[in-house]
C-alpha cells in the first residue's frame, strides 16, 4: 500500500469568496509546491474549472478530483466528488436546474469567473453560486450516490454552514462516506462532543480560498494506487485502504 496525502475541498476564482489569485495554473502550481498527492476542485455549487485542473495537474502528477461545494436547502454545505466527465456534466446539469436565479454582485459577494490556462476571463458567471440549492440534504445525498459519486458533509464542526449548525446534529439516515473537519478541531475532540458519531469516518481538507491556505489541512490516505475507485475504498475502510490521519 502507498500513503498519500489528499486536499479535497479547494475553491478557485469561480467561487466568489475565492481570492482573485486562485486561477486554476496558480492553484496547481501552489497544490505541487506543497506535496500534495490529490485535490479537488469544489467550487461553489458549480464544477466548471474542474477540467481545466485536471487537464493542468496531469504534468505534475497531481490527481485531480472533480467536485463541488454545494449548499442545502438547510444551507449546509456538502462536499460532492465525481470521477468521469460525463459524471461532471450531469450534475453540473443538476446544480444549474436547482439553484435559484438570484443575480451576483460582485461589489458584494465577488466575482464569478470561469478562466483558461492562461488566466484570461471566458465567462462571469450571472447567478450567485452561493446560493442555496431548491433541494435538501438527503436528496442530494442520494443522487450524487446514484451518479457513482462521494458525498462529504463539509466542515461540519464549524459554528456556520454546517449540518450541526444548521440542524443541530448529522441526521442519522444520510448515508455519507466520511465527515470533514477543519483544521480548527481534532477527530478525538469531536467525537467526545458528538458521541452519537463515534464510529464515523473523518478526513481534513484547507477548504482553501486563497493560494496560502492550499494545503494547510490535508488527509492522509492509504491506497494502492491513486483511483477514485482507491479513494471510495480509503474513505469507507475496504480491502486495507484506510484513512490514515
Amino acid at each position: 500500500m502507498n500513503q498519500y496525502r489528499a486536499d479535497l475541498h479547494m475553491h478557485t476564482v469561480l467561487s466568489p469568496c475565492g481570492d482573485l489569485d486562485m486561477s486554476p495554473v496558480n492553484l496547481v502550481s501552489q497544490a505541487a509546491s506543497c506535496g500534495l498527492d490529490i485535490i479537488a476542485i469544489t467550487d461553489h455549487n458549480s464544477t466548471l474549472h474542474g477540467p481545466l485542473v485536471r487537464q493542468l495537474a496531469q504534468s505534475k502528477g497531481i490527481m485531480v478530483v472533480y467536485g463541488a461545494e454545494v449548499t442545502t436547502k438547510e444551507e449546509a454545505h456538502c462536499v460532492c466528488l465525481f470521477d468521469t466527465e460525463a459524471q461532471r456534466l450531469t450534475f453540473q446539469h443538476y446544480l444549474e436546474a436547482h439553484l435559484p436565479n438570484i443575480p451576483n454582485n460582485p461589489d458584494v459577494f465577488g466575482y464569478q469567473v470561469e478562466v483558461n490556462e492562461n488566466d484570461e476571463i471566458l465567462q462571469e458567471i450571472e447567478p450567485l453560486l452561493i446560493s442555496s440549492l431548491d433541494v435538501g440534504v438527503n436528496q442530494i445525498e442520494a443522487y450524487v450516490h446514484q451518479l457513482g459519486g462521494l458525498f462529504i458533509p463539509a466542515h461540519v464542526d464549524k459554528t456556520k454552514y454546517s449540518l450541526i449548525s444548521q440542524l443541530g446534529f448529522v441526521p442519522f439516515d444520510l448515508q455519507y462516506d466520511a465527515l470533514e473537519l477543519s483544521q480548527h478541531t481534532t477527530v478525538d475532540a469531536f467525537k467526545a462532543k458528538n458521541g452519537y458519531l463515534k464510529d464515523a469516518r473523518f478526513i481534513r481538507s484547507s477548504d482553501a480560498h486563497m493560494l496560502n491556505q492550499i494545503g494547510t489541512a490535508y488527509t492522509t490516505l492509504q491506497m494502492e494506487h491513486r483511483t477514485f475507485d482507491e479513494l471510495r475504498k480509503a474513505l469507507n475502510g475496504i480491502d486495507g485502504r484506510d484513512i490514515i490521519q
